[in-house]
């Protein structure tokens, strides 16, 4: 990890762990490169349909996950994610000592992690923007993720997204919007 960069996960949770992970995914600078919403509906660019795509393929690289609710928005992502018990895990996963002293495992990427599967679907997206156009870095740095602990938490997740694009207007992470934080 970068010095003065602060984790934004849990020290000790094994991010590999099966259950339901809601995450977002953040593009750089807030910028809306995955579309538009108009009458509340979101309108999808190519880049877009890319990361829809893209977001839609990751069971495939990743047969161990189940994908809940998702959308994607102008300028990010939100999705729930079912990891299962099923091969999960890292066996015998230790990292080398650094210079006698061990690092905190949980700053790494652990292979069919939340960190490992959002990794990878960034990676595609932004492979597929520096082929095909002029931008560089998809991306803000990281992501966001709240650990799903029951069935009504899963529930009002779902209903936030479904309901996102309606509620663009108000999104903070609307660029023109005025609740939006700068």
């Amino acid at each position: 990890m970068h010095p003065g960069r602060r984790s934004v996960r849990l020290k000790e949770f094994d991010y590999s762990k099966a259950g339901a992970y809601f995450v977002t995914i953040c593009t750089k600078d807030r910028e809306c490169l995955f579309g538009e919403i108009t009458d509340e509906k979101v309108r999808l660019t190519q880049g877009g349909r890319i990361a829809d795509e893209g977001w839609r393929n990751i069971p495939e690289h990743y047969p161990h996950v189940v994908l809940d609710e998702y959308v994607i928005m102008p300028n990010h992502v939100h999705g729930v994610i079912f990891i299962s018990d099923d091969d999960v895990g890292v066996q015998n996963f230790e990292p080398l000592p650094v210079d006698g002293l061990r690092e905190n495992k949980y700053q790494q990427i652990i292979p069919k992690s939340i960190g490992s599967i959002v990794r990878g679907f960034k990676i595609g997206v932004t492979k597929w923007y520096r082929q095909n156009t002029n931008v560089h870095t998809v991306w803000q740095r990281n992501y966001f993720d709240r650990i799903i602990r029951d069935e009504g938490e899963l529930n009002r997740i779902r209903e936030y997204i479904i309901f996102n694009p309606a509620k663009w207007a108000e999104d903070t992470e609307n660029p023109q919007s005025l609740r939006a934080v700068k």
